[in-house]
């Protein structure tokens, strides 16, 4: 999954600084993308690799082997990632995740295929194609991150409530509070060199217009109220292999109220496929959601904005407000507060240094507007380079603003009833 944000304003780190001198040096307002490789797409599909290399670890299929005498009964066995409650994450019931447990549980090693090559590839922390504790050269620098979570529900309070040091926290989902907020800069994740997410008052602006949005087949991500009755999401949240899915519910993170959709739109030349495997139409990765309640009557709505036009520096400038269900936070909205743009691309789209990860994806990037809030653009995927840290990629409102009205009027899109025929005046 995509799924991704803080109480301050995200530090200059290396990462953000690097961030800057590489995209100034070339990639400003007006120029192409660079060419780099796409880690993950952030919203509900599985991790998929763009432009991958010669190797696929993450389409190669390797599975660990199942142990003699252990039981792996569990549904998610198998999966590389160690679900058992005591040392996993809790998703299976003990000791029915046996192969994927085993290293945590007899020691480290480095028994993966990949190992030693340089890159940690365990789940989360890495790309997810070794088993937990079999990569340990690659991944040692990442060990005390492995089955930590913010899952907690106060999480980013500044302090450690898990067993042993404090109350109110289950073991392992108080990471922030308990290990601290850096991160190293080789995991394989959105947190550049420091994690700076918060959680957030659902019920104030602008969090209480913001939900998740769930398809038929269970696919979850972050949209937000645009209308009395319209969603802003992204489009890879609806669109998959096998084709559009957007028939689901919005459930409103304030108050829990809930709503069906009816209609969406989205770009014609938006390609599932080529969207995850090109960096090509990440400009068109943007969705409209018609509802069948009027929710933004009683929760309010954004507005939409263009900022494309900007001088960069005042941008750069302009303090921007997301929140998404990001994977590891629980089933609350986790915040960035007053994060920033870096660059504005010539596809529509626009690099940040807000921190997103899996489960934030089609979230919204918000500015003021006096005592309400605009949406300039929704969270889509990022890009890395070895050895270099990953670039937030979203999609700016420039692309999608002109055809809010009609959508709203009711004059354009697709029922989600209707086999994909447009619907017609």
């Amino acid at each position: 999954m995509r799924v991704l944000v803080a109480a301050a304003l995200i530090a200059l780190s290396v990462a953000v600084s690097f961030a800057f001198s590489a995209l100034d040096s070339g990639f400003g307002f007006g120029s192409s993308a660079p060419e780099v490789q796409i880690a993950s797409i952030q919203g509900a599909t599985p991790f998929s690799a763009r432009n991958a290399a010669p190797i696929d670890k993450q389409n190669a299929n390797i599975k660990p082997p199942r142990g003699r005498g252990g039981d792996d009964s569990c549904r998610w066995a198998n999966d590389n990632e160690c679900d058992d409650p005591d040392i996993g994450t809790g998703a299976c019931r003990m000791g029915t995740d046996y192969s994927d447990c085993r290293a945590l549980r007899e020691g480290e090693n480095d028994s993966c295929r990949w190992a030693r090559d340089g890159e940690c590839d365990e789940p989360n922390i890495g790309t997810g194609a070794c088993v937990q504790a079999t990569d340990r050269t690659d991944c040692g620098a990442l060990a005390n991150l492995r089955n930590q979570t913010d899952r907690c529900a106060t999480a980013f309070n500044g302090v450690c409530e898990e067993p042993g040091r404090g109350n109110g926290c289950e073991a392992r989902t108080d990471r922030s509070d308990c290990i601290g907020r850096q991160r190293p800069m080789t995991i394989n994740d959105h947190f550049f060199g420091r994690d700076d997410r918060v959680r957030v008052n659902a019920r104030e602006l602008p969090w209480r217009f913001m939900g998740r949005f769930t398809n038929s087949n269970g696919e979850a991500c972050t949209a937000t109220l645009i209308a009395r009755d319209v969603l802003v999401t992204a489009a890879h949240c609806i669109h998959n292999d096998n084709g559009v899915d957007a028939l689901g519910t919005f459930r409103a993170e304030d108050g829990g109220a809930e709503a069906r959709s009816v209609a969406y739109l989205v770009n014609p030349s938006f390609n599932y496929r080529r969207f995850t495997t090109t960096d090509e139409i990440d400009g068109m990765d943007w969705a409209l959601i018609r509802l069948d309640q009027p929710l933004g009557d009683r929760l309010g709505f954004a507005g939409i904005r263009d900022i494309s036009a900007l001088q960069t520096a005042t941008a750069r400038a302009t303090d921007l407000y997301q929140a998404g269900y990001s994977w590891d936070t629980g089933d609350t909205l986790s915040a960035n507060v007053a994060c920033h743009l870096i660059e504005f691309y010539r596809d529509g789209t626009f690099a940040h240094q807000c921190d997103t990860t899996r489960g934030d994806s089609g979230s919204a990037f918000l500015v003021r507007n006096g005592q309400s809030f605009d949406v300039i653009g929704v969270d889509s995927n990022y890009r890395t380079e070895p050895g270099q840290p990953a670039i937030n990629i979203a999609v700016g409102a420039r692309q999608f603003r002109t055809q809010v009205a009609d959508f709203v009027a009711g004059r354009t899109g697709i029922a989600v009833n209707s086999g994909g025929k447009p619907k017609r005046d």
